[in-house]
């Protein structure tokens, strides 16, 4: 339930600790042992700088899968993010749901979807936190 917690739980008493503290934890946890583990790999294929690069490092499967934990691990903190500010602004989370949602498949088009929300029904883009 940790993901889902911040679809159907989100006020749930554990959600924030599973969301913003456990389960990113977890993940990158996994994220440094994979990386570690693949080291020669990523220093063979040139790095980071290109995409060339970048494409070399993918084809190996567990490079390929250090960035998937990468990419969840950030999207679960986006997501967690979304939902605490939505509360805090008083957005309605029935329609914080599918934010999240394109936030777990799509990343970056999930947050502009909140965004677009937020400015929608509050008029405001700021972050005051």
């Amino acid at each position: 339930m940790p993901r889902g917690s911040l679809v159907v739980a989100p006020r749930w008493k554990w959600t924030p600790l599973v969301t913003t503290v456990l389960l990113p934890f977890g993940l990158g946890l996994a994220y440094i042992v994979l990386f570690a583990s693949n080291l020669p790999v990523l220093l063979d294929s040139g790095g980071f700088l290109h995409l060339a690069d970048v494409a070399r490092v993918l084809q190996n499967p567990w490079c390929l899968l250090a960035g998937w934990i990468h990419y969840l691990a950030f999207d679960l903190i986006v997501g967690t993010w979304q939902v605490r500010d939505a509360a805090r602004v008083g957005l309605p989370h029935a329609l914080v749901v599918p934010c999240l949602l394109l936030t777990c498949l799509l990343g970056p088009a999930g947050l502009v979807c909140y965004f677009v929300l937020r400015w929608t029904l509050k008029r405001r883009l700021t972050i005051d936190e």
